[in-house]
């Protein structure tokens, strides 16, 4: 908490609610932000059980690509699983039995918990990945995600827990911080589409070869994709003002779960 009172951040306003007896006290900081011009640019893959990125030079040369492995997903969703499993043997003791009610409410508060504290590990992570290299971040525009998906029930189940937006909200909101850019970019046929031209030779689903020979993961392609696509917004013909102005910000989690108390940046564009 003292490092909002150190003289950068200005505070914003005081929001207080009462909850189940509680009350509870937000407090709001901002602080003006002024964001770097990048000399790199880095895409970034979220899948269900790893984060890929691939970091691009301004000649579009790859400069670092790494994995980072993310099993916050599935160890939540086992426990919402645990918990409908209890909700359906007990269909109508559950809602007025105080233990199986509590049984249900614990399971469902660790699932958020785990998704919570994930996100927010891996996003602090690739931010400061990005910060080392001074990278442009580009991530996947996923806001018509939920619409156009139609699965399995089983990938239902798992896209209600997406993390998808969570961890770019809090990847968007660190990069400011630190004065990184943030891009989001059309993610259709990254997975599928050549980084260095020709075509793809599909191994299985997770495994293709390259035409240089190389074999490589999807998420390898997607990431190196999605950070072609951001060099190639950066070094439109519209210089860095009109690059920085064309950003757009995401419109937040679909799910309604506002970030109260988190510091917000106020942005400004820099020469």
């Amino acid at each position: 908490m003292n490092k909002y009172f150190n003289g950068e951040w200005k505070f914003k306003e005081i929001l207080v609610s009462y909850r189940n007896g509680e009350v509870w006290v937000y407090l709001t900081f901002e602080k003006d932000i002024v964001l770097r011009k990048p000399k790199h640019v880095m895409g970034i893959d979220i899948n269900f059980d790893n984060i890929t990125y691939t970091i691009l030079d301004t000649n579009g040369s790859i400069v670092s690509m790494g994995t980072i492995p993310f099993n916050g997903l599935k160890r939540a969703l086992a426990h919402k699983i645990i918990a409908e499993k209890i909700q359906r043997k007990y269909p109508k003791e559950w809602r007025f039995v105080r233990g199986i009610r509590e049984a249900v409410r614990r399971h469902g508060r660790r699932a958020r918990n785990i998704l919570t504290d994930s996100s927010h590990y891996i996003s602090r992570r690739l931010v400061e990945i990005a910060k080392e290299y001074n990278a442009l971040i580009v991530l996947e525009d996923l806001n018509k995600l939920r619409k156009r998906a139609n699965g399995t029930r089983k990938f239902n189940k798992k896209l209600s827990l997406w993390t998808y937006k969570r961890i770019q909200l809090y990847i968007n909101y660190k990069a400011l911080i630190e004065s990184l850019p943030v891009a989001y970019i059309d993610p259709r046929n990254t997975s599928k589409t050549s980084p260095i031209g020709g075509e793809l030779e599909f191994t299985n689903y997770r495994w293709v070869k390259l035409p240089s020979g190389h074999i490589v993961t999807r998420d390898i392609v997607a990431s190196w994709n999605l950070a072609l696509r951001g060099l190639n917004l950066l070094t439109r013909d519209v210089g860095l003002r009109g690059f920085m102005e064309a950003l757009n910000v995401p419109d937040g989690d679909e799910a309604p779960n506002p970030m109260k108390g988190k510091p917000v940046p106020k942005l400004t564009l820099g020469s």
